[in-house]
């Protein structure tokens, strides 16, 4: 059974912040599970780190897309939205491994919990609360814009994949077809497999805890195909 990696200098060092006091990151990476397979307080998990972080992430986001984009009220609670969507904040902690990080029950790590999207973004809002904690708001604001608030321009892509790619074809009077592959794993923990594709444009394949997600990032994995060859991926009214 995987366990998780208990050397958190090393992921210290990958984040690029040292704690002051390393219960404070403990508890980011304490899953409730966890806490109640080794009888810990029920505030020893890191929901309430996960609460705070939550709203350090809104703040510091906002506060970003303000001062750099010459956007409307809409389109600027649009692009906050695609930054902190769970598949979004999954997608950058993975980028620094958190999910190896994360103390797990025994059940949750058996039913695939470690590769959940809800659990890692989950971690990654606690890590935040854990580092506005342990550092302040400016080491908070650094590690987000280090991690979260990079590559904006692909994870808007990848929060409206669907739409934008819609969009795109149907400018060329097509469709987009999703067909499922396959589906495997226990009812718990299944992995679809779907396909995009679009007359001669793409054809592309991508897997996803469910069908919803995995039709997400085959529509994102196209995006990028399309991106690739230089045809306009901008949404309809963007410029």
């Amino acid at each position: 059974m995987p366990q998780h990696n208990t050397n958190l200098d090393e992921f210290q060092n990958r984040i690029g912040y040292q704690f002051n006091d390393i219960n404070m990151l403990k508890n980011a990476l304490t899953h409730s599970s966890y806490a109640n397979e080794i009888k810990l307080k029920k505030v020893s998990n890191n929901e309430r780190l996960e609460f705070l972080g939550d709203a350090v992430l809104e703040l510091t986001s906002s506060d970003y897309i303000y001062r750099n984009n010459q956007m409307s009220e809409g389109e600027m609670s649009r692009l906050r939205a695609s930054i902190v969507c769970e598949p979004t904040l999954a997608m950058c902690a993975r980028s620094f491994g958190l999910q190896k990080y994360i103390m797990l029950g025994k059940g949750e790590e058996l039913t695939g919990g470690r590769e959940r999207d809800s659990i890692i973004s989950d971690a990654c809002e606690a890590l935040i609360g854990s580092i506005y904690i342990d550092g302040g708001f400016a080491n908070a604001k650094e590690f987000i814009e280090k991690f979260i608030l990079n590559d904006l321009e692909n994870k808007k892509l990848f929060y409206d994949s669907k739409t934008i790619l819609q969009e795109v074809v149907q400018a060329r009077g097509l469709d987009v077809e999703y067909e499922q592959i396959s589906e495997a794993g226990p009812e718990h923990d299944k992995t679809f497999v779907v396909s995009a594709k679009c007359s001669d444009l793409f054809h592309v394949q991508a897997s996803g805890h469910t069908k919803k997600a995995a039709q997400q990032k085959a529509a994102y994995e196209a995006l990028l195909l399309l991106k690739k060859r230089n045809i306009d991926i901008k949404p309809k009214g963007k410029k």
